[in-house]
């Protein structure tokens, strides 16, 4: 289970740290790239590490270059095949090489503080809906937000929505996936206080009525 910061990272640099999962490609509008460098410098400003997937190609790459050219720490986590592909960030302040995607999500879990998606495809979904999960099982308690200006996110959420009137999430649960429209307010989100939550089994508490 991802817990607590683990050894062999200088913890001493920030305070705190964000997870930023978001695409390998740049997409379609030049908006997303443009919210991706915005948010990396932002965090740098402020004083908040990143920790990403440690590649140096689409949405990853604009991020971490833009907090590493303010500044700022950048730890990238990436798997062994990825390295392979020629896509791994050779300048960021620290990367680490593990096994499997398993691997790279609890690290990059264990590293940080809070959550931000911003677009992408099916890697970020992954990567974002199993943090999800974690706090809906209460094995973690950080907060998540979805970084959406441009709307990309809205059919993700809508069926959140659904699956609350569907009795497949509690409505308590579907607020951990927060949202928001600017940088500054998804990095409030991502190092506020983490979320608290009930167990998961709806029918177990019907059952009891």
């Amino acid at each position: 289970m991802p817990s607590g910061r683990p050894a062999g990272v200088n913890l001493g640099a920030v305070a705190l740290r964000v997870a930023v999962f978001c695409g390998s490609n740049t997409g379609s509008s030049g908006d997303h790239v443009e919210h991706a460098a915005l948010l990396g410098s932002t965090l740098a400003q402020r004083g908040i590490g990143l920790v990403y997937g440690g590649g140096h190609v689409g949405l990853m790459g604009a991020v971490a270059d833009a907090a590493l050219a303010g500044g700022g720490e950048v730890i990238g986590v990436i798997t062994e095949h990825l390295v392979g592909a020629e896509i791994a960030h050779n300048g960021v302040t620290t990367l680490e090489v593990v096994g499997s995607m398993h691997q790279r999500k609890a690290r990059m879990c264990d590293l940080a503080d809070g959550f931000i998606a911003m677009p992408g495809g099916y890697g970020t979904l992954d990567e974002v809906l199993e943090i999800l999960t974690w706090n809906q099982l209460g094995m973690i308690a950080k907060p998540v937000v979805f970084l959406d200006p441009s709307g990309y996110f809205r059919s993700l959420l809508e069926f959140f929505d659904t699956a609350v009137d569907s009795g497949f999430i509690r409505g308590s649960h579907r607020a951990l996936a927060q949202r928001a429209w600017t940088v500054d307010e998804a990095i409030d989100v991502a190092t506020g206080p983490g979320p608290a939550t009930a167990h998961k089994w709806i029918d177990r508490d019907a059952s009891r009525a």
